[in-house]
């Protein structure tokens, strides 16, 4: 029976690439394990097929003896033609590792990232600023360098992985690596432990670092400090801190994006007559004009007031809200004038209440509509 061809069966062109070849036997291998197809037994003959082909043209120079040669300059390299596998177990680790959760070659890990509440006032998320927190952390033994092995000693290689971080199991054509259990990925042992972070390699501690607060902040917003997370083990490279951003309440404005906003009582004289006032911004004192006959809830524009994002642009507005107090703690004859002023103002109608005419108007309509 004619040899099938290695390239048809992966399904590539003879032009493939080497990546090419992976993808294809890693997506084939895959369909076609038997651990997947227990029912199947063509799986598994496939699955071999797949495995002899890709251990060929998976290797420079087997692929370049099969392309002059064909099958007869591979023979006996193969896994179909010697009944095995060869080296199939390394090309399989190769593959799959990554996905079945090996990790190729001994190794320590990355130290885990931090995160940092930081509360910060609403004027000094405006402006910008430099300050100084204190982060309760995990750094590296200065007594060991990180080692984990007590100065003058050293770590020795691990027994069970040879210094390879990682062990191979086997099951049937299934081939794995995981982390061995017995130096946890590192590929050495500590026999004299240090006596400062007891063979950990990392210490915890406490640090002071500065940070600074770029314009234009809000909540929500991260600051990230390469490299002041937590420290990796035995040398590895630490992660990284997160200074988490929320803007404490402020006793006069609210913040609403780019925008601030503000709520400005003003007297009902005041709000009739009209006139000027002071009102606050993060910059100072401007005046506001208030025209005649203001009424309550009337909201004025107060452009280029506000707030410039962090993310650029240009500032936003301050929007104030007038509020008219009603007068109270009368004294006999301000009730006095206030009752003469509202018969003056009763004997003139409507029109000085559009508001309450309206209403009351709107008012009427309902009960007619309701009671008729």
């Amino acid at each position: 029976m004619a040899e099938r061809d290695y390239y048809e069966i992966l399904g590539i062109s003879r032009e493939a690439s080497d990546a090419e070849i992976k993808k294809a036997y890693r997506r084939l291998a895959m369909k076609y394990h038997p651990d997947r197809n227990p029912e199947d037994d063509s799986a598994e003959e496939y699955f071999k097929e797949v495995s002899d082909a890709y251990e060929v043209l998976g290797d420079p120079q087997k692929r370049q003896a099969y392309d002059q040669f064909g099958h007869a300059g591979v023979r006996g390299g193969a896994g179909a033609a010697d009944g095995g596998f060869g080296g199939f177990g390394d090309i399989f680790g190769d593959v799959f590792s990554e996905i079945f959760g090996g990790a190729r070659g001994a190794g320590a890990f990355r130290g885990a990232d931090l995160r940092y509440d930081l509360r910060v006032s609403l004027e000094d998320a405006v402006h910008g600023t430099t300050t100084e927190i204190q982060v309760p952390t995990i750094a590296t033994c200065e007594a060991c360098k990180g080692s984990g092995a007590s100065p003058g000693s050293q770590a020795e290689t691990c027994s069970t992985c040879r210094g390879a971080g990682q062990v191979r199991m086997q099951q049937g054509f299934f081939s794995i690596q995981q982390t061995c259990p017995h130096c946890r990925g590192s590929g050495k042992v500590v026999t004299d432990p240090c006596s400062t972070c007891h063979g950990r390699g990392r210490v915890q501690r406490r640090k002071t670092l500065s940070v600074k607060i770029p314009p234009g902040v809000d909540t929500g917003d991260r600051i990230r400090l390469n490299g002041e997370g937590e420290a990796g083990e035995r040398g590895a490279p630490p992660g990284d801190l997160y200074v988490q951003i929320e803007v404490e309440p402020h006793p006069i404005f609210t913040r609403e994006g780019r925008n601030l906003h503000c709520r400005v009582p003003i007297g009902m004289v005041t709000a009739a007559l009209g006139g000027e006032l002071e009102v606050p911004t993060l910059d100072g004192k401007v005046a506001l004009k208030i025209p005649p006959e203001t009424q309550s809830g009337k909201v004025f524009r107060m452009r280029g007031r506000g707030v410039k994002s962090v993310r650029g642009g240009p500032p936003g507005d301050l929007l104030c809200e007038v509020a008219v107090e009603t007068p109270v703690n009368l004294t006999k004859h301000q009730r006095e004038l206030l009752s003469q002023l509202g018969e003056s103002l009763e004997y003139g109608g409507h029109r000085h209440n559009p508001q309450t005419s309206s209403w009351l108007g709107r008012v009427r309509q309902f009960f007619e509509a309701h009671l008729s």
